[in-house]
């Protein structure tokens, strides 16, 4: 699980494309300093398992089908910016929002509105997604936890303050670019259970 609070801008420093699958090599001086075989990352919104840390700050991860057909993870390449946030522990602040690394689906940003010193950026998202969406609600978008500040019916907006502008890859993400989207898992839930036959008495 994760919050949502990236820890730091990576950078992807390999990639060995298998067709069906990826291994991705990227650096992260911060999320590997106690990182091991195995642990999770997020890596703009997507949860990887560790392959190998090594010396120099950077980590292997494999990408898998499921993993490429679902997020933007398809398109990184060598000197591609990414999110970066180690799992949660259980000890922490919850300083996000509930996270699971698991993409629902991809979005991409349609506007750009800056102001002095903050920015709205407006993002597409698929309809399939836009019900579990609301106005003042969670959302993830590549990995930053984010509060709905305006939405439409197959878009919506969040309002970015400098430090998020600053410290993510959000901050330069032009129009038409491909984000990963994940919805709060509560609403999935809620609709799930709202959704299944009563019990028969």
């Amino acid at each position: 699980m994760f919050t949502g609070i990236v820890e730091e801008l990576g950078e992807v420093v390999g990639k060995e494309d298998f067709g069906d699958a990826a291994r991705l090599s990227i650096r992260g001086p911060v999320v590997t300093a106690d990182a091991r075989h195995g642990d999770s990352i997020s890596v703009n919104g997507v949860c990887l398992t560790v392959v190998e840390v090594q010396a120099d700050g950077c980590f292997t991860a494999d990408v898998i089908k499921e993993t490429l057909d679902r997020s933007s993870l398809r398109g990184v390449g060598v000197g591609s910016r990414v999110n970066l946030e180690r799992a949660a522990a259980v000890n922490s602040r919850l300083g996000g929002h509930i996270v699971q690394g698991h993409v629902d689906g991809t979005g991409h940003v349609i506007a750009r509105t800056p102001s002095e010193r903050w920015e709205v950026v407006r993002i597409a998202l698929p309809t399939s997604l836009a019900r579990y969406v609301v106005e003042k609600g969670s959302i993830t978008v590549d990995g930053v936890s984010l509060t709905v500040s305006g939405l439409g019916h197959d878009w919506f907006e969040v309002s970015l303050i400098p430090t998020t502008l600053e410290t993510t890859t959000l901050g330069s993400a032009p129009v038409g670019a491909q984000v990963n989207l994940e919805v709060d898992i509560i609403a999935k839930y809620v609709e799930r259970l709202m959704s299944r036959d009563a019990p028969e008495s």
